[in-house]
C-alpha cells in the first residue's frame, strides 16, 4: 500500500472484524484511503472509508451538517470530513480502521485509469489532523 492511496477492502476484512467482536455493517464496496502508515507495525495503515457526498438524501445531508457544524473542540466535529478527490467525497473519520495488504482487494482508479493517490496538501493535512484527534483518548 501507499500512503494516501485509495483502495478497496476484501469481504474477508468485514468478516474478520465481526469475528473479533467488532461491528462492520457497511455493505457498500466503497474505497478507503490508507492515510497514515502505523508506527506500531510495518505494513499496517490507518485507513478511512469514503463515500460520495451526492449520494446523500436530505436527511443524510442534515445529519452530516449537524456534525460538521459543531465547534472544533467537540470531538464529534471530527466524525466526518468533506473533501474533493475525483468528486466531492465524504470521509468517515469515526470509522477509521487499521488494515494490512492481506485485506486489500484492489486499487481505486481515477479518471486517468491510474491508482488514485490524494495529492491535495490541504485535504491531507485536514484528514490527518482529524484522524489524530479521533484516535486520542477522551476524558470520561
Amino acid at each position: 500500500m501507499i500512503e494516501r492511496g485509495l483502495y478497496y477492502a476484501t469481504a474477508d476484512f468485514a468478516q474478520m472484524i465481526k469475528n473479533n467482536g467488532g461491528t462492520w455493517s457497511d455493505t457498500k464496496h466503497r474505497p478507503i484511503v490508507c492515510l497514515i502508515k502505523a508506527k506500531e507495525h510495518d505494513g499496517l495503515y490507518w485507513a478511512i472509508p469514503m463515500g460520495k457526498l451526492n449520494h446523500r438524501d436530505d436527511a443524510g445531508q442534515k445529519r452530516l451538517d449537524s456534525y460538521l457544524n459543531l465547534p472544533e473542540r467537540d470531538i464529534r466535529s471530527c466524525y466526518y470530513h468533506i473533501g474533493r478527490t475525483s468528486s466531492q467525497s465524504i470521509f468517515f473519520i469515526s470509522d477509521a480502521i487499521p488494515i494490512t495488504d492481506k485485506y486489500i482487494d484492489g486499487i481505486h482508479v481515477g479518471g486517468d485509469n491510474q491508482h488514485y493517490i490524494i495529492k491535495n496538501r490541504k485535504l491531507i493535512s485536514e484528514l490527518e489532523q482529524e484522524l489524530e484527534a479521533e484516535k486520542q483518548p477522551t476524558d470520561t
